[in-house]
């Protein structure tokens, strides 16, 4: 006799109603929008405001809610950075609905609601229906005020040097072999900005933009080593610009000289301590037999040459290269001695090695501008003191600074050596 058994029916789980899942949709689009630190705003094909996120509105200084249905070219850009008026036709983003192409313009600027303005750079992007038909324009801005700032301040830096260089040309005609040098400085400047600019710069850019396409691909630490990459590159161009400035001031003779009493034995350790020169696996050595050295020395000069030293020692050493500092005093001077067991220094390269932006033929691609030495010569030279470098190509390098060593009477007294 056969049984038979019935299985109960699985009943489908009823779709979630179309109303739903759009309010979702829309609550997901909006998270991504507040979130995104460009400004966003979408135009219809009159030119009128449909959604706009919180980074667009604040650039402009007007609430997201007084911008929705507002007719944005009026709003933020009627004008030209001089002034004039900026026509809609000419505009560039309602180019977008003529003939559908993407814009990306980088030399306008965005008026905020307070009559000011700011430079940006900014890409229309043409929207289309399911059919293809075109139904207006999605514009992502950036406040690139910063970076217009770091660009004058390069324009500055080689305005300057190029007014240098044309008055030494003028002083130096009959000294052809100086003119050759001079000639070729600024070869080298002009190489080292357009490379060590270049690459930061374009680092920057693709960061930005990687943010920008894949935002809602990218995972959070993605995002963070984006902006950590970003925040390294700012510092890099940083340093360089404040190098380059540092040259001006000791070519136009305005940097001065002030000594103090300074513990430079304590002052070693301490600068040994800081994060620059931390090295986990192979600590850089600091060699003193005094536990205090009392000198009146200008704190700031000593601590950009040490700085440097130690800098280039780490930057030109393997992880694990020995690297050590030895300090003494006798005989009216203090003698501070860098020595690292890294790459070297080819000997055709010693006689121009404090020359601005010089760099050796071994350091293939290792960061750097060539202005740290030249920094670390002259601000020996402005303490009266002298420098000295030995250095065999895969067995290391050891410079070695001496400065004049003043004790005031106070000084003596006050402090036991």
């Amino acid at each position: 006799m056969t049984q038979t058994f019935w299985l109960p029916s699985r009943v489908a789980p009823e779709p979630a109603p179309l109303g739903q899942e759009l309010e979702h949709l829309r609550r997901q689009h909006r998270l991504i929008l507040n979130a995104v630190g460009e400004g966003i705003y979408g135009l219809d094909l009159e030119g009128n405001v449909t959604f706009v996120n919180p980074a667009a509105a604040a650039m402009i200084g007007w609430s997201a809610e007084e911008l929705i249905g507002q007719p944005m070219h009026a709003v933020t850009h009627h004008s030209r950075e001089n002034g004039q008026p900026y026509r809609r036709e000419d505009c560039p983003i309602y180019a977008a609905f003529q003939d559908g192409g993407v814009r990306r313009i980088t030399h306008e600027v965005f008026w905020r609601k307070d009559g000011t303005s700011f430079p940006v750079e900014y890409i229309s992007t043409p929207m289309r229906d399911e059919e293809g038909h075109l139904i207006g324009t999605v514009v992502t801005f950036q406040d690139i005020t910063q970076r217009r700032w770091a660009e004058q301040i390069l324009q500055r830096a080689n305005e300057e040097l190029e007014q240098k260089v044309q008055e030494r040309t003028a002083e130096l005609q009959a000294a052809n072999q100086q003119l050759q040098q001079l000639s070729d400085m600024r070869s080298r400047f002009v190489s080292m900005v357009c490379h060590e600019f270049r690459n930061p710069l374009n680092t920057i850019a693709l960061s930005v933009s990687s943010l920008h396409r894949y935002d809602t691909q990218l995972r959070p630490e993605e995002k963070t080593d984006y902006l950590r990459a970003i925040n390294t590159n700012v510092e890099r161009m940083t340093q360089m610009i404040d190098d380059i400035l540092v040259i001006g001031k000791i070519e136009a003779k305005v940097l001065e000289v002030n000594p103090q009493p300074l513990d430079v034995a304590a002052f070693c350790q301490g600068l040994l301590a800081e994060p620059d020169y931390d090295r986990p696996q192979a600590p850089i050595q600091l060699i003193c037999r005094h536990r205090h050295l009392w000198a009146e020395v200008d704190e700031r000069l000593l601590r950009s040459i040490l700085g440097n030293l130690l800098s280039n020692a780490i930057r030109y050493s393997p992880d694990l290269g020995a690297i050590a500092l030895t300090l003494t005093g006798r005989q009216g001077r203090l003698t501070f001695r860098v020595r690292d067991m890294g790459m070297g220094i080819p000997l055709s390269d010693r006689r121009d090695l404090f020359k601005p932006f010089h760099r050796g033929r071994n350091v293939s691609n290792i960061p750097g501008t060539g202005l740290g030495l030249s920094i670390v010569k002259q601000f020996v030279d402005l303490q009266n003191g002298t420098i000295d470098v030995t250095s065999r190509q895969g067995q290391g390098t050891t410079f070695t600074v001496r400065l004049p060593w003043h004790l005031t009477a106070k000084t003596v007294s006050n402090h036991r050596f």
